[in-house]
């Protein structure tokens, strides 16, 4: 098969995982001779959304022909600094080339995408197995009421949200409030070193979702097939806030989960909802909001974060934020759909992108980004009790 044929059978698949960071790949095909100094700064200079920088970018290297086409797909497959940001990048063969491993998925403004596959019916081996019983936990980190920066009104109204949804797709939801820097950190230690039934520390304050209310949880916790960890509480850029106002790196948090031999959640999804502001900017149309610093390292991590780098997020003193009751909504509204979670947060993140100021229609008020490096599909299931 000729370089132009494989770049355009798999151009969705490329284009979805390039969106994990525009910018770097751009500069990387200029420093390569595969654009002119002119098509760089043109394509440097579009306006629209991230996904608009890569399509045009694709489309202008299959233009070029075949030795460009061949190129550019050997200055994907050998780049180091490309491999390590994009390893999904890996499925991609030149005629002729060795096979590679399994696709990892990275940052994508698309629905999920397998490349070379085939993605209406997707296999067993395509998707994670949730057969567990409960499927797994849900943890909920809610700060609520900080040192100097007051309460975050709402965010109890995010909490019950979460743990209601969660619940009704199979998990035991828990629930963690008012934790410092060093508290949500212990936490989350002994959570990911979790392997055999027990029952948390007290002074983690633990407590569970009955269906009515958080009561002290009566059942040893033990992990499933999925685990699931939403943050809930202020922040800043590429950090959330414990409620003495230290910061905990997102990227350290999602590294907690790392896998190893003995972990219980080795090759299991692992999903981290992170509502907190990460700046105080409010989202410019006229400006990418990419928030590719927050990709994860580990496999099969997924981290979904309200805003952008530098953004801020809304969140009503009494419905609660727009990002976790859109989570929410089209969990409940989706799920019975069979549709994966990938999927289903690409709608949340239109749903909440079409939100507007309302005295600024041009004005949108935030737009989430979604970051993975999930290998299957993770697709949940309501369950009824």
């Amino acid at each position: 098969m000729s370089a132009e044929d494989t770049l355009r059978r798999n151009k969705t698949g490329i284009q979805r995982i390039l969106c994990g960071d525009d910018r770097f790949i751009l500069d990387k095909v200029f420093e390569n001779d595969l654009i002119t100094k002119r098509e760089y700064n043109i394509l440097k200079s579009i306006r629209e959304d991230v996904e608009g920088r890569v399509v045009e970018l694709v489309d202008k290297i299959m233009n070029k022909g075949e030795e460009t086409c061949r190129d550019f797909l050997d200055l994907l497959q050998t780049d180091e600094d490309i491999k390590s940001t994009f390893p999904s990048l890996s499925n991609i063969q030149l005629p002729g080339a060795r096979p590679l491993p399994r696709p990892v998925q990275v940052s994508s403004s698309h629905s999920e995408v397998f490349l070379g596959q085939d993605n209406k019916n997707p296999k067993m081996d395509d998707l994670y197995p949730l057969n567990s019983q409960p499927v797994g936990l849900c943890l909920i980190m809610n700060n609520v009421n900080f040192m100097s920066l007051g309460v975050r009104r709402g965010s109890d109204k995010d909490a019950q949200s979460l743990a209601e949804v969660f619940s009704e797709l199979g998990f035991r939801a828990l629930m963690c409030k008012d934790q410092t820097k060093d508290q949500m950190e212990q936490t989350l230690t002994w959570f990911s070193s979790l392997n055999d039934h027990a029952l948390p520390p007290q002074e983690f304050r633990v407590e569970e979702w009955s269906g009515t209310g958080f009561t002290e949880p009566q059942q040893p916790l033990n992990h499933g097939d999925a685990f699931i960890c939403c943050l809930l509480s202020n922040g800043m850029e590429g950090v959330v806030l414990g409620t003495d106002e230290n910061p905990l790196a997102i990227k350290h948090i999602t590294r907690t989960f790392r896998a190893t031999k003995q972990s219980a959640l080795k090759g299991k999804p692992k999903v981290f909802l992170i509502q907190a502001c990460q700046g105080y900017q409010r989202v410019d149309p006229e400006e990418d909001n990419c928030g590719g610093g927050s990709i994860p390292a580990e496999a099969d991590v997924l981290v979904a974060i309200a805003a952008g780098e530098g953004f801020v997020s809304f969140r009503h003193v009494i419905e609660g934020s727009l990002f976790i009751q859109s989570v929410c909504q089209q969990l409940r509204e989706r799920c019975p759909r069979g549709e994966d979670l990938l999927t289903i947060l690409q709608h949340v993140k239109n749903d909440v992108g079409q939100k507007r100021f309302p005295n600024r229609p041009d004005k949108i008020l935030q737009i989430p980004v979604v970051a993975f490096t999930m290998t299957k599909k993770l697709v949940l299931s309501l369950h009824h009790h």
